[in-house]
């Protein structure tokens, strides 16, 4: 979906597909026609966006065969689908029933996501629609922080380096211009803005005109971090904000109640890590890595509000006593979008864990599905237009 900003440019709303399992692409071909296309038809649109996932084996098929990338092509073209954004956080494996921790690997201190990304952005150079020309591409945030020492940081950042002067010889060759963003995740050695800032900045930094920041609603929530002072944080180091990822994260005001405990329990689950964030009376945090270690009496304090890492669809309010973190996505955007020039030009839904939601709110068929993604682009439409952009057919 496109908008016209009223400044006259042009932003862009898709949502993720890394909420359908596939590694090859035939899987991916077919999540066009099953999934997207009725998302599609169920928003009354001509034309709506995906931001593409790609799994390694998917990208290396593409890489390997033109034919392939003009399969993808007409594929898109055919179910009414455009591609501005990737997410490229996800190696593989990301339907399998366990990912927690592996989602991590291959992290930045490896020449495979290296490799993975570069693959990727070529892939969405030849992707963008004839219109369109720049691209983005999400990237996990260095590594997960156990074991990252100043020796992995260089070897990442070096990384980082190779990534950026392979982006400027794609622009040279094809007029594209594609921009990769770390993604600020609790638990990462990138977990904030302010980790951001560090790592993008200073003598050893990547070039910001190619690397900057992919802002996850849910990730800031989970970290109690405040939208405008995120925003203002990001801007002031002279970062760009090259994509957005509107998310939910889950609230409990009021974790010592059983009734809370309980109900945050539903959402303990195996497939996806949870990192569990407590806001103590100082505003310090207390942290755990997943909901289930959170859980466990003792492991953090009950003073104050909790917020975890689980990112809950955007259009239904949840049964209480639990709420989502929608108000920070909404002051988010009011950051990014509601100025007289947008900050990022590049929104997407990415609600990934609609399989692992509680038995009560999962969809069973994918028609149930496809509902509940158009409904959350619906919202954030609606978001949208209340900040004064303008829906383009």
């Amino acid at each position: 979906m496109r908008f016209r900003h009223p400044d006259g440019s042009v932003v862009h709303l898709a949502y993720c597909t890394n909420v359908h399992a596939a590694e090859q692409l035939d899987g991916v071909l077919r999540q066009l026609t099953e999934y997207a296309e009725p998302v599609r038809r169920r928003l009354h649109r001509d034309r709506l966006g995906i931001g593409l996932w790609l799994a390694r084996d998917a990208a290396r098929t593409l890489t390997d065969d033109p034919a392939a990338v003009r399969r993808l092509r007409a594929g898109l073209e055919r179910a009414g689908l455009e591609v501005v954004t990737l997410n490229g956080f996800p190696y593989q494996g990301f339907g399998d029933e366990h990912v927690k921790y592996r989602v991590y690997r291959p992290d930045w201190t490896d020449d495979a996501r290296l490799d993975h990304t570069t693959d990727l952005a070529r892939l969405l150079a030849a992707l963008l629609p004839d219109d369109v020309r720049e691209g983005s591409i999400s990237t996990l945030p260095l590594a997960w922080r156990t074991g990252f020492d100043a020796e992995a940081r260089h070897r990442a950042l070096s990384r980082l380096h190779t990534l950026a002067a392979r982006l400027d010889a794609l622009e040279e060759l094809t007029g594209r211009t594609i921009r990769v963003g770390l993604e600020p995740e609790p638990g990462c050695t990138v977990e904030t803005t302010a980790d951001a800032v560090a790592a993008l900045t200073g003598d050893d930094a990547p070039p910001a005109h190619r690397i900057g920041v992919c802002v996850d609603t849910c990730h800031l929530a989970t970290a109690f971090e405040d939208p405008a002072e995120a925003v203002a944080r990001l801007t002031g180091a002279g970062l760009s904000v090259v994509k957005t990822q509107l998310s939910a994260a889950l609230h409990a005001e009021h974790p010592e109640r059983p009734e809370v405990r309980a109900a945050l329990a539903e959402f303990a689950e195996p497939r996806f890590l949870h990192q569990t964030r407590a806001l103590t009376p100082t505003g310090a945090l207390r942290a755990t890595d997943d909901l289930d270690r959170a859980l466990t009496p003792g492991a953090l304090p009950v003073t104050g509000p909790w917020r975890s890492h689980f990112h809950v669809p955007l259009h239904a309010p949840l049964s209480p006593p639990l709420t989502a973190t929608t108000p920070v996505l909404r002051r988010t955007l009011e950051q990014l979008v509601g100025g007289p020039a947008p900050l990022t030009r590049h929104l997407e839904v990415e609600t990934y864990t609609w399989q692992a939601l509680p038995t009560a709110l999962r969809p069973t068929t994918r028609a149930q599905l496809a509902d509940g993604l158009a409904a959350e682009l619906s919202t954030a439409r609606d978001l949208l237009v209340d900040l004064g952009l303008k829906e383009l057919p």
